[in-house]
This record gives C-alpha cells, structure tokens and sequence, in this order.
C-alpha cells in the first residue's frame, strides 16, 4: 500500500513549517517603530507588535507599514506552502497558522520575566489576514473592511476578532462551493482561536469598560477637565476678601 504523502513531500513540508513560524515572528513593528521614532515598542501602550500600536506610538505612516508588513508574512508564508508542496493543503492551511504563531510568541523578541521565558508578539490579525489572501484571493476585501471596522467601532481587539470571523466564513463559502479545500477553513478557525487566545486581557479590559479605544473615538471621549467650584461659605460668615481687608488695617 502507497503513502498517501511521500517522505520526500513530508520533509519539505516540515521545512516549509518551520520557515513559515519565522517568517511569522519577522519583529515588523518593532523595527518600524524604532526608526520611526527610535522608541522600544515593546515598553509603549499596550506592548504588542502590530500595527495599531505602531499607530500610537509613532503614527499611521508607522501602523500602516507595520500592518501592510504583517500582512506580507502571512501571505508568504503561505505562497511558499502552496509553491512547493502544492498537493497538500493541511500543509498550506498549517503554514498560515504558523505564521500567526509566530507573530504572537516571536522567537526574535525572547525575555524573561521571573525566571521564566516569554515570547512577545501581537496579535495576529493582519498576518491571519494575509495568509487568507493566500489560500483564497477572496477573502482580500477584509484588507479594506479592516480599517473601517477599527476606526467605525474603535476597539482594535473586536475588529481583529470580527476580521477573523469575516474571513473564516468566506473560506467556508469557498469550500461549499468546491473552490478551496476544507482544510482552509480549519485555517481559519485556528487563526481566531490564537487571535482569541492572544486577545483573553483585551476582552476582560471590555467587560470591564476599560478597554482603550482608537480613532475618532478616542479623541471623542476626551472631554475637558471639569474646572472645580469655589468653596461656598457659611451663611452670615464674613468672606475671606473681609477678613483679608481687617488683617491688613494697623
């Protein structure tokens, strides 16, 4: 009986895997920011690498480019699968993950915090995104619905979420009608339980009102110090200009 997968196709897959967890943790925003504005990303607002707080820190130029950045390692990540083993979807829809994987915990931004190692990352949207586009040219409208669900709603977590989503389905959609495999929606399922995963502090801070908005929103719900009232003095006591007055006399 024939292997369903030679080993010769098993090896360059893994390979394949492996590149794609690299090219995932490439640190884009890290870099972006720091010549940008030569500050460390990971030490600024909410720490994670992906191009809504690049926004914050140096910009939209800086988030747009770390965005588009992220976006690329995900749809190489995948093109690369799709190149050289093109007969084996789990391996194009593994690849993409991986990429996400990458972004979120990078072997490039390593640390240790108590004594344990931590691996920084962000997110995962744009990069889930852009091996979407990869799999299924279909899915690349969610490069345009992205901004206007981040700066319409101005939650950059829901918007990531709401992407996901939006993507998962189109797959699915493609799958129905025989244009993908099935293993691109398990893509895409995978890539919003990691974004879920990443996202779990985002979603507590928005339970509890907390979480911080972006956009026109932000800047809406900025409203101006409330100047403080004078103390009011007692009835039938002397005012303080009175009493100031009286001090003064020889």
């Amino acid at each position: 009986m024939q292997p369903l997968v030679d080993r010769e196709t098993v090896l360059v897959a893994l390979i394949v895997l492996l590149v794609a967890y690299l090219a995932g943790s490439l640190p884009i925003g890290p870099i972006v920011v720091r010549l940008a504005s030569g500050k460390n990303m990971l030490e600024e607002h909410s720490g994670r690498t992906g191009g809504t707080n690049a926004m914050r820190i140096a910009g939209f130029w800086a988030g747009a480019l770390t965005a588009l950045g992220d976006l690329a390692k995900g749809w190489a990540s995948v093109a690369l699968a799709r190149a050289l083993v093109p007969d084996v979807p789990l391996a194009h829809a593994a690849a993409g993950a991986l990429a996400v994987v990458g972004h979120n915990a990078s072997i490039f931004l390593i640390e240790r915090v108590d004594g344990r190692v931590r691996l920084r990352g962000g997110a995962g949207g744009a990069t889930a995104v852009g091996a979407g586009v990869a799999l299924a040219p279909a899915v690349a409208w969610i490069i345009l619905v992205g901004p206007l669900l981040l700066f319409g709603i101005g939650y950059a977590s829901v918007a990531t979420l709401t992407s996901g989503v939006l993507m998962t389905l189109v797959l699915a959609a493609q799958a129905v009608g025989g244009a993908t495999p099935w293993a691109y929606v398990a893509f895409g399922v995978a890539a919003e339980g990691l974004m879920l995963l990443a996202l779990r502090p985002n979603l507590a801070r928005l339970r509890r009102g907390e979480e911080r908005l972006v956009g026109w929103r932000a800047r809406a719900s900025k409203k101006p110090p409330r100047l403080s009232a004078p103390e009011a003095e007692p009835a039938g006591a002397p005012s303080r200009r009175a009493i100031t007055r009286r001090q003064a006399r020889p």
